[in-house]
């Protein structure tokens, strides 16, 4: 269970840091963090990661549906076995990034991303939310956990 409640840990956080950019901020940059390392700014994504398939929002929203609940799936199934905590653990992150992305989708019609980096260069105007990071590390630690199994 404690699984569980980091994911819903996640969704939670990332759905308030979402209410706040959306009701507060321009599509501009609203705030340097880290002496300039990261930005809050607002980007509304109708796509997926890096705005892939952002002429087709209402598939990109049902391939979502479709990953969300074949992951959900893969999770409970993980539930009934002793260990794999690392495995878990990745799930559980990936989950809560996959639903709140996913419930973006549905809702607004487009994922609210609002963390950039404040470097040079293209990774400059990639903008993120928490949700991708928990989605990200969640898949990374997945695979770490699969890798140690064996």
């Amino acid at each position: 269970m404690k699984f569980t409640w980091l994911g819903v840990l996640l969704f939670i956080t990332d759905g308030i840091i979402k209410l706040f950019v959306e009701k507060k901020g321009k599509k501009e940059v609203i705030k340097p963090l880290l002496g300039g390392k990261l930005f809050l700014r607002k980007y509304h994504n109708t796509g997926a990661m890096l705005g892939a398939g952002a002429k087709r929002p209402k598939r990109i929203a049902l391939l979502s549906i479709i990953f969300t609940a074949f992951m959900t799936g893969v999770y409970v199934a993980t539930l009934g076995y002793k260990g794999q905590g690392m495995l878990k653990t990745g799930l559980a992150l990936l989950l809560g990034g996959a639903y709140s992305n996913t419930y973006d989708r549905l809702r607004r019609k487009y994922v609210v991303d609002y963390i950039s980096f404040g470097v040079k260069g293209k990774l400059k105007n990639v903008i993120f939310n928490i949700s991708d990071f928990g989605i990200i590390l969640g898949a990374g630690l997945m695979v770490i956990g699969e890798l140690l199994k064996e």
